[in-house]
């Protein structure tokens, strides 16, 4: 009794289903936890009409903000919402003068919202010159 064996051929097909279902579901993850990545407060910056600056991206930035509630905010690098709180002007001083001279060549970004008052504005731009910022980078949203 022979038995007759039939080579088998090898399949040239490529079977794509898995990967567009993966695809997908790389592409849900993505879509629901971008908006979470967001750094820094919701501020709304007010409107110039001045030219962007040229600045260095691989340099480490300082960002200072002050919200309609006339609060003020500091961040170094990447923190979250959640992990922000209020300092008073004084520790905001002192926070600066540290990092600065810690970092001479750190850029140094004031976000200011719209709504916000004048005075604690002023107030802010004092204390960051006695802290001895020269010129901080005033942030504007471009006129619509």
């Amino acid at each position: 009794m022979d038995i007759v064996r039939k080579k088998r051929k090898p399949v040239a097909e490529i079977n794509v289903v898995p990967y567009i279902d993966v695809m997908l579901v790389l592409l849900i993850v993505f879509m629901v936890t971008a908006p979470l990545l967001t750094q820094g407060l919701r501020v709304e910056l007010p409107q110039a009409s001045s030219e962007p600056l040229d600045l260095d991206e691989n340099a480490e930035s300082l960002v200072i903000e002050i919200t309609a509630n006339n609060e003020y905010f500091i961040s170094l690098g990447v923190t979250s919402q959640e992990e922000q709180t209020p300092v008073t002007l004084e520790l905001l001083g002192q926070q600066v003068t540290s990092i600065k001279q810690a970092n001479p060549t750190i850029q140094i970004f004031v976000e200011g919202d719209a709504r916000a008052s004048y005075g604690p504005f002023i107030s802010l731009m004092e204390a960051l010159r006695v802290a001895g910022v020269d010129s901080p980078n005033l942030v504007t949203k471009p006129l619509e």
